[in-house]
């Protein structure tokens, strides 16, 4: 059977936005992001962190440093845990190859979502992505999914001098990621028998 997701961002919804994480020492988890992905994971959900490192691309760090920090971010959540990581480390047009291309992996393109529903047998249609950015937005948009807009991160300046220009809308706008994750659990049973045709 499908299982509902909810797709994190990672700089600014589930960890400060502090520029390129060059280093482990640079990233900051938000304290109620543990609370949050606990939520998600005891009440049957998929927490999926889906994230953008074009810094790799732009020859910032290597995704030997990606690697590092997501493990540390698994040591922060301590007893809560991420069902998946996928992250794109390319750039259409800046750096070298292989890391310059133009993939199906950066957001808001569809790539991490579909391989994470291919491995997860995923109900997209039930499902939600959260981040402080227009282009997860988008991406939910272009995935089938809800969204939830954060305003941590980059999330509240756009939100207040970029929103009137927006495509598409949100379904939900929070403060951040744990008011999002309650809102999505309060209403995710409706959204679930819904697609399910219930």
């Amino acid at each position: 059977m499908k299982r509902p997701a909810v797709f994190i961002d990672r700089d600014g919804t589930i960890s400060e936005e502090v520029g390129y994480v060059n280093h482990p020492s640079r990233f900051r988890l938000f304290p109620y992001s543990s609370e949050a992905i606990r939520i998600l994971n005891n009440n049957g959900w998929l927490a999926i962190l889906i994230t953008n490192q074009a810094g790799v691309a732009r020859g910032y760090f290597s995704e030997d440093v990606i690697v590092k920090v997501h493990e540390q971010l698994k040591r922060e959540l301590e007893t809560a845990q991420l069902d998946a990581i996928y992250y794109c480390a390319h750039h259409p047009t800046i750096g070298k190859p292989p890391y310059r291309f133009d993939c199906d992996c950066r957001k808001p393109k569809t790539g991490l979502i579909d391989r994470a529903a291919k491995d997860f047998e995923i109900d997209l249609g039930a499902s939600w992505m959260v981040g402080d950015r227009y282009g997860d937005v988008e991406l939910a948009r272009n995935a089938g999914l809800h969204s939830a807009f954060v305003l941590s991160g980059y999330g509240r300046g756009e939100w207040e001098y970029q929103q009137q220009g927006w495509k598409e809308q949100p379904d939900i706008v929070c403060e951040t990621l744990l008011e999002a994750v309650k809102m999505i659990i309060n209403s995710g049973v409706a959204i679930v028998n819904d697609a399910n045709g219930k």
